[in-house]
């Protein structure tokens, strides 16, 4: 069946009239949330409650197999038994809110920084897809960057310094910028990936920066300058005018592109408020031909 998108910005993102997900089983309807995608990055779709189980099956049906080495995968694990439903939320095993010293709470405050989800690992994330279960009643809002329209804006000196560089991903850095270590096993467990710096996303044909607060370095390049020059690209990409600031309701489900986005959640009180996401991130695999 076709769907209604309206903008959410000049330049992506957008929100999809009703639609309940779990009935969705039909490649038709399916090919066409993927072609909204190419084009807005970021669909918003309201009022889809979902179990833990439903969640799971769509991202399956919608984009093939799950990225389950996460860092909570290292850490110990998360609450439900299974790492490709990310548990993104401030409460802990035993439904608690998590105290400032816990340990998995240190770790996800990283999730702050600017970043694309599983970009340190190979193959790399491609769609994300968050459901709202608990939102709190303070604002605890996740923003967006287009990282093609940050790329179509860079001069062509720019450009052409920066294609075909590649980029060393690792989230034991991005943690690591926070003053969150992982002890040795953890480590090994984590090693981290190698990326283009730019990439040509398949659907559209466009040119995207692939960027995140996991990108450690350039490769073949001295560790300062390459960071220097990852810090400027971030801060360019993340103008106003590339940004979609997302205002979480009960049931929001959110998918994204993380070969062309960033991301970043905002800060609220966390010790006090609970919030309660599930998150299910695809791989950049090819798809079954059925699907």
């Amino acid at each position: 069946m076709p769907i209604a998108i309206t903008p959410l910005t000049p330049v992506f993102a957008g929100e999809v009239g009703a639609i309940d997900l779990r009935r969705v089983h039909d490649r038709e309807t399916l090919e066409a949330i993927r072609a909204g995608m190419d084009k807005y990055a970021v669909l918003v779709f309201r009022d889809q409650a979902f179990t833990n189980d439903e969640q799971l099956d769509f991202a399956r049906r919608f984009d093939g197999t799950l990225h389950a080495r996460t860092s909570s995968s290292a850490i110990g694990g998360n609450r439900f038994g299974n790492e490709a439903l990310a548990d993104v939320s401030n409460v802990d095993k035993e439904g608690r809110i998590r105290d400032a010293g816990n340990r998995m709470r240190a770790s996800s405050l990283a999730n702050r920084l600017w970043h694309t989800d599983a970009s340190f690992v190979d193959p790399p994330g491609r769609y994300s897809m968050l459901s709202a279960r608990v939102v709190p009643p303070v604002r605890a809002d996740t923003e967006f960057a287009d990282m093609r329209a940050a790329y179509d804006a860079l001069d062509a000196e720019t450009r052409a310094a920066i294609d075909g560089l590649r980029v060393f991903h690792s989230i034991v850095y991005s943690r690591h910028v926070l003053g969150f270590d992982f002890n040795d096993d953890e480590k090994d467990k984590l090693e981290g990936a190698v990326h283009p710096l730019v990439r040509t996303i398949p659907g559209s044909g466009r040119r995207a920066l692939y960027l995140a607060s996991h990108a450690a370095h350039v490769v073949d390049w001295p560790v300062p300058e390459g960071r220097l020059l990852l810090r400027d690209l971030i801060d360019h990409a993340t103008q106003p005018q590339f940004v979609y600031r997302h205002v979480w309701r009960p049931h929001d489900f959110v998918i994204w592109d993380n070969r062309c986005t960033m991301h970043r959640a905002r800060p609220f009180d966390d010790k006090t408020h609970r919030r309660e996401l599930r998150r299910t991130t695809s791989l950049d695999l090819p798809l079954p031909a059925s699907a």
